[in-house]
Formats: C-alpha cells, structure tokens, sequence
C-alpha cells in the first residue's frame, strides 16, 4: 500500500478522532498546570505536539520501509539511536562528553539485545518486526540512560565539596565516584524494576493485548511480552551502567581533578572529554 492509499484510509480519519479526544485529555493537564502556576504547559505542550508529529511521520515512514529490502533497517535503526543520544543528552546538559556518552551507551546497550535477540530468533528479521520492536528497545535505552545522566549530575552537583575533599587526598577518581555511579543506575532502572514487579498485576503492556487481541495464543502473548521486557530491561540497565562509566571516566582532568558539570561548559567538554 502507497503512501498516499494509507492517507486515504478511512481508518486514518477514524484515528483522527481518537486523537482529538486524547488531546483534549491532555489540554486539561496542561490547563490545570497553568492554574496551578506549575510552569509545565510550555514544555509539556510541545513535547505532546512533537510526540504526535513525530510518531505519525515514523508510521508513514515506516509503511514506506514495509517495501524495501531488511537491510535498509539497519540504517533506520542507527539513525533511531543516534537521534535517541542527540535528545538523552538534553538531560545531562553540562555533563562531560554527554553526547558521546549516550551514543555510545545507548549503541552499546541497545545494540548488544537487538543484535542477541534478532540470533535467537525473537524479533523476527523483518522490516515490519525489527524496526517497532528495535524502536522500543532503543527508546528505553534512551529515558534510561537520561535518568541515569540527570542523577549523577545531580549527585555530582550536590557532592562536589567533599568530592574535591576526598580527591585531595588522593584517593583515585574512580573510587571517589562508585557510589554515586550506583546510585545513578539504580536510579535509573526504578521505573524499569516497579513495571516487572507489577506486570500482570496490576501492568498489562500494549503488546500483549494486541497479540491476543489479534487472536494469538493468550499464553503465548504473555511469554512474549515477557521476553520484550527482559530486553528492554536488560538494553536499559547495559546503556546505564555504561553510561555512569564513561562520566565517571570523562568527569575527570588527566590531573584527576573534578571538571565543571555546568551548562556554559558543555561545548567546552565535548571537544575535551577525552583528555579525562
């Protein structure tokens, strides 16, 4: 199906309505965040708009993928990372490196269960499984390794004192920061851990219910579903743990002194990063 018979359908026009009525849920947030004076509206605002535009034109895109050759996906799910590192790295504005920790952590974490899961067979090697099952995975990968950054700048931030105190008495850079690393991957995977404690419980993922809603075994549905959450949590912890690796590296001057994790110094560390 063309591009332009997807835009006639009358499905489409169908899904148009729905999405009126999720916006206007949505606007009531944003309005109650204005009365409330929480300052939101703004940022929630265009996130919500860009959210929409965004995942209507990868559906498009991705019906025009459903007839090319599998190799093509590969490059779409390089550039899904990319783009995942250049928006992750927002979070942890100021941190050392920060876009080329992310990359590399979310290549890295994403990369290593994309790559095992599509061996073994559980994302099938097709456009049309690897692209919305890779997009899932990289995604997590991505809010996990945000968490992660925007923790231990925080704990960097908060710390930085008795940081520099303990530095000063030589003890290595690596050592001064391990807890704080811990704390930011543990952190990080909070949300992760709370969806697999309360998975069938109380959580019963999209995934799953369109499975069986598509006339799936039940049983397998829910194996299935299990196996998409073991990867997601298993890319979102691999992208975590490097990720507060390489800062813990990158945090550092080859004099093993603290660098700033300042906004105005982003620029600066970027091209820098690796002499720490």
């Amino acid at each position: 199906m063309s591009l332009l018979e997807q835009l006639r359908d009358p499905v489409v026009l169908r899904g148009l309505a729905q999405v009126g009525v999720a916006s206007a849920l949505a606007a009531l947030v944003l309005g109650i965040s204005y009365l409330r004076n929480l300052d939101l509206e703004s940022e929630l605002g265009r996130a919500f708009v860009r959210g929409f535009v965004q995942v209507v034109a990868m559906g498009a895109f991705i019906g025009v993928l459903f007839t090319v050759p599998f190799v093509w996906s590969g490059g779409v799910v390089l550039a899904m990372i990319v783009i995942a590192a250049w928006i992750s790295k927002d979070r942890g504005e100021g941190v050392p490196g920060v876009f080329r920790v992310s990359l590399v952590s979310i290549l890295f974490g994403a990369g290593v269960v994309i790559t095992t899961m599509l061996a073994a067979g559980a994302i099938e090697a097709t456009v049309r499984n690897l692209i919305p099952v890779g997009g899932m995975i990289i995604a997590n990968a991505m809010q996990t390794n945000s968490l992660a950054l925007d923790r231990f700048k925080g704990e960097i931030q908060s710390n930085r004192e008795e940081i520099e105190a303990v530095l000063s008495l030589g003890v290595p850079p690596g050592t001064v920061v391990s807890d704080y690393a811990t704390t930011s991957v543990r952190a990080s995977l909070i949300p992760m851990v709370d969806s697999l404690k309360s998975l069938g419980l109380v959580y019963i993922p999209g995934m799953m219910s369109g499975m069986i809603l598509a006339g799936a075994n039940p049983i397998y549905a829910a194996e299935y579903q299990f196996v998409i959450m073991a990867m997601l949590f298993a890319a979102g912890g691999l992208t975590s743990m490097t990720s507060t690796l390489l800062v813990s590296e990158y945090a550092f001057t080859e004099a093993e002194q603290l660098k700033p994790f300042e906004a105005a110094d982003a620029g600066e560390d970027e091209t820098g990063a690796s002499g720490g």
